[in-house]
């Protein structure tokens, strides 16, 4: 094995964390695993000499602060976070109350914010480390029903896009991780909310979309003990990916955006080089 590194991860109570979490104690290294209930984390993670569960609610600085303490006395470093804390507000915006689209936000991106805030100091100190942020293909292409989740995600991505130059210079690198529809607990109710049906004229739409994601909960077809697996193996690279697109149907999601974008540049493109002041090239 490589070396053995310290991993400290969120919303290791269930889903996609606790499997991170697994993966990463099962490759011999030690993991600070947290979320809401340090005694679920621990329950869903497993025993082990290398783990140190952690009361951590991601949108609560002084949690985040609590936590590296924790982990920094128990291990003395932190070399791996993985930003995987998350829920999911559904609905068309115009249902979506204000305060419900602003908890997506609290949690999806400031959460990560708050934690790495917590965990940077440490990483430049050591002058080495590893931020992970879960996004997904929602934010690379966002979609009808799912614009606050997406709002946050794309939100998660332009932080991550622009910390990776601001902690490049101290040894502390990026990755986002884009996973497509991988079977978690996300569609579960544990984890989705959806917005209380108002307006008629999304009725019949908010009723098939329902539908259709409660009947796909559970049937995904991405299996997260792999991406699990498969991060932790990447994270051990000397140049781990600024990006890691995962699963079959995220890549394809990602290769139609990347050939749209390009489309809509070169549908204008003359236009939109023109618009330079006439004495630019003065």
């Amino acid at each position: 094995m490589a070396e053995k590194k310290v991993w400290l991860v969120t919303g290791a109570g269930r889903g996609m964390g606790a499997d991170i979490a697994q993966a990463a104690l099962a490759a011999g290294h030690a993991v600070v695993a947290t979320g809401r209930d340090a005694e679920k984390v621990a329950k869903a993670v497993g025993e082990s000499d290398d783990l140190l569960a952690v009361q951590l609610d991601v949108t609560d600085p002084a949690d985040a602060q609590a936590a590296v303490r924790a982990a920094v006395d128990r291990f003395g470093r932190i070399d791996v976070l993985v930003n995987n804390a998350a829920n999911f507000y559904a609905g068309f915006f115009e249902e979506i109350s204000a305060e419900d689209f602003r908890a997506q936000v609290e949690t999806n991106l400031f959460g990560p914010l708050n934690v790495t805030r917590a965990v940077l100091p440490v990483m430049r100190a050591q002058r080495s480390g590893l931020v992970v942020a879960i996004s997904s293909t929602a934010g690379i292409v966002g979609g009808e029903f799912v614009s606050a989740y997406a709002a946050s995600k794309f939100g998660v991505e332009g932080w991550i896009e622009s910390l990776t130059p601001e902690v490049a210079p101290f040894g502390i690198r990026t990755m986002l991780v884009e996973p497509g529809f991988f079977r978690t607990e996300l569609l579960t109710p544990e984890s989705t909310s959806y917005a209380e049906p108002s307006i008629e004229d999304y009725a019949e739409r908010t009723t098939q979309t329902v539908t259709t994601w409660n009947g796909m909960n559970g049937l995904q077809g991405g299996d997260p003990a792999k991406l699990a697996t498969a991060l932790v193996g990447l994270a051990g690279q000397d140049e781990p990916p600024l990006r890691w697109v995962a699963g079959a149907d995220a890549v394809e999601a990602v290769e139609q955006k990347a050939e749209r974008l390009i489309a809509e540049v070169d549908a204008h493109r003359a236009l939109s080089s023109s618009l330079a002041h006439d004495d630019a090239h003065a």
